[in-house]
C-alpha cells in the first residue's frame, strides 16, 4: 500500500490502478473551487464557516458561559440528524460526552427514559434545527418545555432553553419562539451549509464550549480546519488523499462492490459511525451504500459474513488511532490481512484524537464524499450544470418520508 500523510492523518492504499482517474480528480477539485463560497451551492462549510466561526468565537463563549450560569452542568441536545450526529460526532472522539444528552426520538417510552436520565436542575436544553420546524425536534421542544413548566412550577422557562437555527423568522419557526421571548438564547446555523456538513456550526462550537474545552483548543481546531481543506483542493492525485480515497471508492464501484463497510477501531468513534453513514448516504444515494461498525465488537457478527468466499460485493476502510500496545496492534493487523486477502481494502491511521487531528480527518472525510460522487458520476457521464447544487449536497429523497408524514398528521 501506499501511504499519504496529512501531518497528522495517514491513508494507506493500493495506488497501482488508481492513477487513471487523475484526469477525473482534476476535474473534480476544479468543480468544488468553482462553486465554493456561492450562494445555493450548499459549499459554505469551505473556508466561509471556519473563518466565520473564528471571527465569532468569542461570541459562542460567552454565549455558553450564560447558559451555564455558574450553576448548569448538563447539556441536553435536541436535534436530529445532521443537528446532532455533527457534534455527537466530535463530542465522543474527544471524551467530553459525560455531560451531554442527545435526543431523536418521538415515542412517548424514549422521551420518559430521556428526561428521567437527567438531572433537571443541572440541565439546559439545546434545541438544533435549521427550519425550526423539523418535526422530531419540535415535538422535542414542546415535551421538553412542558416538563420544565412542570418541574419549575412556572409557565416562563425560557432561561432554561438555548436554540440554534436561521436567523431568519420568516425561515425558522423556531427563531419566532427566540424573537417573542420564549426562548432566551440562540445562536445560528448557516445559510448554504447541509446539516452533515455542519460540525463546525455554532451548535458544536456552543457544546464545546458548554463542556470547558479551551477557547485556544477550537481556535487550533478550525485553523486545522481551513489547512486541511486547502489540502484537499489540491487536484494532484498523488498528493491529495482525499482523491485517492475518492479514486479507490469508485474504482471499487466500478468492479462490482457497491457496498463500502467503513470499521472503526475504538469506543471513541460511536458517534462517528453515525455521522459518516448519513454524511455518505445522503451524498451518494444508492450508487454506494454505506454502513459504518465500531470495533473490535462488530468482527463476532459480521466477520463470518464479510470473509464468507461468497462475499463478492464489499470493499472495506479501516480508521484507527495509532496502537499503543501489542494487542490492539495484533488485533488491527491480524484483521486488515485478512480482510485484505479477499476484499479492496484502504486505512485511515489518526496519530491522536486532539481537535487539530480531528479537524483534519473531518475535512478529509469532506472531500472524500464529494470526490467519490462527482467521480463516480463523470463516469457515467452525468454533469451537473454549474448554476445547480452537485447532487453530493442535495438530499432531496428525505423529503418524500416528509411529506407522507405530514399527510398522516393532517388526517
Amino acid at each position: 500500500m501506499t501511504e499519504t500523510m496529512l501531518k497528522d492523518v495517514t491513508l494507506k492504499v493500493d495506488m497501482s490502478g488508481l492513477s487513471k482517474y487523475s484526469e477525473n480528480a482534476k476535474k473534480a477539485v476544479e468543480t468544488i473551487r468553482e462553486r465554493a463560497g456561492k450562494q445555493g451551492q450548499f459549499l459554505n462549510w469551505i473556508t466561509f464557516l471556519p473563518e466565520n466561526q473564528l471571527k465569532n468565537i468569542d461570541n459562542l463563549y460567552e454565549l455558553a458561559e450564560k447558559a451555564k450560569n455558574n450553576k448548569y452542568t448538563e447539556l441536553a441536545i435536541l436535534g436530529i440528524g445532521g443537528s446532532r450526529h455533527t457534534t455527537e460526532s466530535l463530542i465522543r472522539m474527544i471524551g467530553k460526552e459525560e455531560n451531554v444528552h442527545f435526543y431523536s426520538s418521538v415515542d412517548t417510552e424514549s422521551f420518559r427514559r430521556f428526561i428521567n436520565s437527567l438531572d433537571l436542575s443541572k440541565t439546559q436544553f439545546l434545541v438544533v434545527s435549521k427550519s425550526g420546524g423539523t418535526i422530531e425536534t419540535t415535538v422535542a421542544y414542546e415535551k421538553a418545555r412542558k416538563v420544565m413548566q412542570e418541574y419549575l412550577e412556572r409557565e416562563d422557562v425560557s432561561d432554561r432553553f438555548i436554540a440554534m437555527t436561521d436567523v431568519s423568522s420568516e425561515k425558522s419557526n423556531l427563531r419566532k419562539l427566540v424573537n417573542a421571548g420564549d426562548i432566551k438564547l440562540s445562536g445560528c446555523v448557516h445559510d448554504d451549509v447541509g446539516g452533515r456538513f455542519s460540525i463546525f456550526d455554532d451548535a458544536t462550537i456552543f457544546t464545546l464550549a458548554f463542556v470547558g474545552v479551551p477557547k485556544e483548543d477550537v481556535i487550533s481546531m478550525l485553523k486545522s480546519s481551513l489547512e486541511a481543506q486547502e489540502e484537499f483542493m489540491n487536484p494532484d492525485i498523488n498528493e491529495n488523499m482525499a482523491l485517492q480515497q475518492a479514486a479507490f471508492n469508485v474504482e471499487s464501484r466500478l468492479s462490482g462492490n457497491q457496498k463500502h463497510f467503513i470499521e472503526y477501531f475504538g469506543d471513541a468513534f460511536q458517534g462517528t459511525t453515525l455521522w459518516e453513514k448519513q454524511l455518505k448516504n445522503e451524498s451518494l444515494k444508492a450508487k454506494i451504500s454505506t454502513d459504518t461498525n465500531v470495533g473490535p465488537g462488530y468482527l463476532h457478527y459480521n466477520a463470518e459474513a464479510d470473509l464468507d468466499s461468497a462475499n463478492k460485493d464489499s470493499f472495506f476502510t479501516f480508521v484507527y488511532v495509532t496502537p499503543q500496545d501489542k494487542v490492539t496492534k495484533a488485533v488491527l493487523t491480524g484483521v486488515i490481512n485478512a480482510y485484505s486477502n479477499m476484499h479492496p481494502v484502504s486505512v485511515v491511521e489518526l496519530k491522536d484524537l486532539s481537535l487539530t487531528t480531528l479537524a483534519k480527518f473531518i475535512e478529509f472525510k469532506h472531500f472524500e464524499t464529494l470526490y467519490t460522487g462527482n467521480m463516480l458520476r463523470q463516469t457515467e457521464g452525468d454533469i451537473t450544470p454549474s448554476d445547480i447544487a452537485l447532487p453530493e449536497v442535495l438530499q432531496p429523497n428525505v423529503e418524500i418520508y416528509k411529506k407522507e408524514v405530514r399527510k398522516a398528521m393532517a388526517q
